[in-house]
Parts: structure tokens; sequence; C-alpha cells
């Protein structure tokens, strides 16, 4: 039954990341990222550009700038601003973390990660089991 009800948030949580995803000005991806600690949203983010910079992710050939913030890292960074902690909390995010994001999940503190579609490589999610952090794939939110 509590299994259920998780489930139940889970898809909730992930829908919620959907939906700031949308927010994003990057055309090739828009990524939503949700933080939940003790059953409370303690930060969203979604990726894009720095704060102060134009509102453009892709270069002349459609690649992705090198200073675009992914959505993780920007939620990640949301809470370092603020009285909270991730300690313990779970992410839900649209794509599956990157290798670098990896590294700022674990070392936030954060223990779940919940995730809808497979980022392209697999490095990330590999790095946050090795250091014990729960990953759930979740395939179908409606």
């Amino acid at each position: 039954m509590k299994e259920k009800k998780q489930n139940k948030y889970d898809k909730a949580y992930l829908r919620l990341a959907k939906e700031w995803g949308k927010l994003s000005y990057c055309k090739r991806k828009q990524v939503g990222a949700i933080i939940v600690r003790d059953r409370m949203i303690i930060s969203d983010g979604y990726n894009g550009s720095p704060s102060g910079f134009e509102n453009c992710c892709e270069d002349e050939e459609g690649l992705t700038k090198w200073y675009v913030l992914h959505a993780e890292a920007n939620a990640i960074l949301k809470v370092a601003r603020s009285t909270q902690t991730c300690e313990g909390a779970t992410l839900y995010i649209t794509l599956s973390p990157c290798k670098e994001c990896s590294k700022l999940i674990h070392q936030s503190g954060i223990k779940r990660v919940v995730y809808l579609e497979g980022y392209k490589d697999n490095s990330g999610l590999e790095f946050l089991e090795k250091a014990g952090v729960q990953v759930d794939h979740i395939q179908e939110i409606e």
C-alpha cells in the first residue's frame, strides 16, 4: 500500500517537473527538475542560461552553449542560496542526469533520483548507484 502511494506521488512530482521544463528557452531539449524533502517541494529548476545572460541556449549551429545550466544543477544551486538543505531529498527530473550533474546530486546529499527519460550517456546513473543513491525510472506519468 505504501509503495502504491509513493508511486502516485512520484508520478505527480514528475508531471510538475515536466511542466516546469516547459519554462526553458532551450530549443533542443526542455528539462525540468523538482527537489522534494519531507514531502515538501524545496526547489525547482529548468535548463537554461545563468542569471543575467540572454535566454538563448543554442549557438548558430544548434549546439548547446557551454555555459547553459542543466535543470538539476539549477535546482540544487537554488537550494544552496536558501536556508534549505538537500540532505535526504528526492530529485524528480524529466531527463536522467549527466555525469557532471550526478556529482552535484551526490555531493548535495540527495538520496533518491526519479527520472522520466534516459539521457544518451548512462555513466551519470551508474555513478549515482555506485554512490548509494537510489535511482528509479518511471516511464509513464499520465
